[in-house]
Formats: structure tokens, sequence, C-alpha cells
């Protein structure tokens, strides 16, 4: 299977004593707020906490928000496109945009859960900084992909500890988790990788653009999709808007649509109950048989079929 050059090596790395220990202590702070299997929203807005008790067999498709995925314990693998990003304790992943990826947790016991700290990223906050700050911008990637995964290091995971231990003591969120929250956004950006998180913040930049162009799909999807419009939408010429956006998602702005399409018909057959048909018509197909084929090429089984089979996965 195809992999990205920012993916982290599929074998176990051992962890230098420092960042062993920093994970160590960013564990057991996951561990005292994840009762069980499943997402965990905390007080702090826009931070969540994962845990899984074992590996899942299937792939999971979902949307990622642009949003830093901490690993304190376990591995994990997500798939955009056709490539592959792992990641785990001494890697962290990057969505700087909103990405239809598919993911699953590769190793986790009982014993010792996959456990996993998710922040949003607020871009239009990222862009104050950069501004009040100047931070000094890193050399440019060669990759501009809205997905990548880095080395993690240690005043990254102080942070995130400093900031979960702020659950302890909820008095302190409001004035302090906004700090540490910037203080996070400042490690990203002086990171290797952190070119591409400017792009995406700098008004006007073709990145940003094409950020821009992501929402607006995100908002519209169930619309029939012209290129030329959505690239008037965001001021590009449609060669352009084409290319970059195949850069930044690995996929063109049809797959894109296409991809949430199926995404949420899937999840209002699963949680609404409603049949393929309608399911299909309100997220934008007029061809019941069209949504059929296309589900089938996704998911690897029709509508009906699928479900059956995650009901009974359940």
């Amino acid at each position: 299977m195809p992999q990205t050059p920012s993916s982290a090596s599929p074998l176990p790395q051992a962890l230098p004593l420092e960042i062993e220990a920093r994970r160590a202590e960013l564990a057991s702070l996951v561990m005292r707020h994840v009762p069980h299997e499943g997402m965990h929203a905390t007080a702090i807005p826009k931070l969540d906490l994962i845990r899984g008790d074992a590996p899942t067999e299937q792939s999971i498709p979902a949307l990622y928000e642009p949003s830093l995925c901490l690993i304190a314990q376990g591995r994990k693998q997500a798939n955009l496109g056709e490539e592959v990003y792992f990641y785990d304790p001494l890697h962290y992943l990057i969505a700087s945009v909103a990405l239809p990826i598919s993911g699953r947790v590769i190793e986790a016991s009982p014993g010792e859960p996959y456990l996993c700290v998710r922040l949003s990223l607020d871009v239009a906050q990222i862009t104050e900084l950069i501004a009040e700050t100047g931070v000094p911008q890193p050399p440019r990637s060669q990759s501009s992909r809205g997905l990548f995964v880095e080395r993690v290091d240690s005043p990254l995971l102080d942070a995130m500890s400093r900031l979960l231990r702020l659950l302890e003591t909820p008095k302190d969120i409001p004035t302090l988790a906004p700090l540490i929250i910037r203080e996070i956004y400042y490690r990203l950006l002086q990171s290797p990788q952190g070119a591409r998180l400017q792009e995406i913040a700098i008004v006007d930049s073709q990145s940003h653009r094409i950020a821009r162009a992501i929402e607006w799909l995100n908002q519209h999807y169930h619309r029939p999709l012209r290129i030329d419009d959505l690239a008037q939408v965001v001021n590009l010429s449609s060669s352009t808007l084409h290319h970059r956006f195949k850069s930044m998602t690995a996929m063109s702005p049809l797959q894109y649509q296409k991809q949430l399409r199926l995404q949420e018909a899937r999840r209002l057959m699963i949680t609404e109950g409603l049949d393929a048909s309608a399911a299909g018509y309100r997220v934008g197909y007029e061809s019941p048989s069209q949504f059929s084929r296309e589900y089938s090429r996704q998911y690897g089984a029709p509508p009906l079929r699928d479900l059956a089979r995650l009901r009974t996965s359940a």
C-alpha cells in the first residue's frame, strides 16, 4: 500500500527517555478522564480524549476537522485516498483542513488501551498568533498536503500535559487554557512542518483559498458542483483550483464531494434509519442506482449489506 514520505514507520520505535517520561505522564492524565472506550468531550472547548481497548478490524471513515491528534499510548493508521499515515507516541498527526479520512487503531489492549488527545485547530487564532508574534516562517515544505505526521518533542508534550491538568482545576480553565493552547499553536508553527499551517493561515494565499473551497464544499456538498463556479467563489482559475486542491487533499474537488456525500449518507442510514434511496437523495444523488454503485465502490458492499455487516460487528 502506498505510503507518503511524511508517514511514520509502521514499525514501533523506542522512545527517548525524556519523551517516554512525558508520554507516560500524558497517558496517566488521559486515563483519569476516559473511564471507558469512545470519544470523551472535556470542559476545555475543542479538546477531546479518545480511548480504544482493542484494535479496530475495519477502517472507519470520518471527516477530520482541522486538528492535532497526539497519541499517549497505542498506534493508529489513517488513510487519505491511497496514502497511508501511521502515528504513535513518537509522531503526531495534523489535519490542517477538513478531510474525509478512514482510520483504524492498530495497537491497543484492555491493559494498555489506545489513548489519544485531539485538539481542534482554530485557524483564525493561528493567524492572529502569526501576526502578533512575527513567528519566523520555517523552510517551506516540499508538500502542500493537508494531512501530515511530524515527530513529537518534549515541549509539545509538556504543554499538552499542562492543558490536561487544568481539567482537575476547572476554575482555571477560562484563564489558562487559551494561553496553553496558544503555546501549543506556537510549538506547531515552529516545527519542521510549520510552514503548512502558516500557508493555511495567511489570508489570500493559494493554500488559504483552497481551505475556503474545502469549507464551501462541506457546506454545500449536496448541491451540483461546477468547478468554474467554485473557482470563482475562491478567486482562482479552474486549473489552479484543481491542481492545488488535489495537492492538498489527494483528490479532485468532485472526488472530495463524493466522499462527503457517501459518508453523510452512511451516517443518515445508521443514526436516523433512512433507507438507501432516501439517504442518497438527501445528500444530492438523483439516481439510486448511481448511489448504490458508488457506495459499493467506497465501502465494499451495497448499502443494505454494509449496514447489516456494521450491525453484526457492533
